[in-house]
């Protein structure tokens, strides 16, 4: 399937900025089931300084701000070919050691709440894959989605108190309870085309568990499915924060209005 997708990023300033930096990880990977057909990024006062790949092999792209600047706009489009390969990555690939993705973060370490969901599910050590759906499945079940109750400093534990969340906050929860049932587990952030409508509501998050025998597979809690075919990924790491789409180094003391626009659409592939 070819993908086409439109992502847009409209800062706005509430006084002139001094200097900022800002850190995009807006490129799609190339990996098992996914080819980048075509990609391009412009800036509206901001220019690129400097490009690079970070410990998860998300490409990461530094851009400067220019001085004065009161509005800055990120503009990314391209198109991506994806298979279906029924949520399976495979074999690890990066920097860190698999061992390194069982460590906890300040959002995804467990909580009183979040140990008991986990106690809920039936450990079956002989078919991991199938627990894990299984703990897809409960966390949906027990985290409602919905959207502006949790912001991007929301714990997993606090997302489980709370009882609602978004696709960031069942990721974290996955995360989570897969790191204490000793399975890897890793946040990827990226883009999902819905079947009923081409503009999407922001980008997209899911999680990735290291399975004996597979790899790395997805697991996307919010729609209880594996990814497939409609899925892009962007970038992964430990949470959100290794994997957010734009991340600002310095503002000074402006305060900042954000604006996201994201479209995803099928686009025929000429023969």
């Amino acid at each position: 399937m070819r993908l086409s997708i439109r992502h847009t990023t409209h800062y706005r300033f509430s006084e002139p900025v001094v200097h900022a930096l800002q850190r995009l990880r807006l490129t799609p990977k190339e990996t098992q089931g996914q080819k980048i057909s075509e990609w391009s990024m412009t800036y509206e006062n901001a220019a690129p300084e400097f490009e690079y790949e970070d410990q998860h092999c998300n490409t990461v792209t530094l851009i400067n701000v220019e001085s004065g600047a009161t509005e800055v706009v990120v503009r990314c489009e391209g198109k991506v070919d994806t298979e279906d390969n029924a949520g399976v990555i495979g074999k690890h690939s990066g920097q860190l050691p698999i061992w390194s993705f069982l460590g906890q973060t300040a959002l995804t370490r467990p909580g009183a709440r979040l140990r008991s969901l986990v106690a809920a599910i039936d450990r079956r050590e002989g078919d991991r894959l199938g627990m894990l759906h299984d703990l897809s499945r409960h966390i949906a079940d027990s985290v409602e989605y919905r959207t502006g109750q949790t912001g991007s400093r929301t714990t997993a534990e606090e997302a489980v108190e709370l009882g609602m969340g978004v696709c960031q906050d069942h990721a974290h929860i996955f995360i989570g309870a897969a790191r204490m049932l000793d399975i890897p587990a890793r946040y990827v952030s990226g883009y999902l085309m819905m079947n009923d409508r081409i503009e999407q509501e922001a980008t997209h998050a899911w999680a990735e568990a290291h399975v004996d025998g597979l790899g790395w597979v997805g697991f996307d809690i919010s729609n209880g499915i594996s990814p497939d075919p409609r899925y892009v990924r962007v970038a992964t790491g430990m949470d959100y924060r290794d994997a957010a789409p734009i991340t600002g180094i310095s503002f000074g003391t402006a305060n900042e209005d954000l604006r996201v626009d994201v479209t995803v659409e099928q686009q025929q592939v000429e023969q």
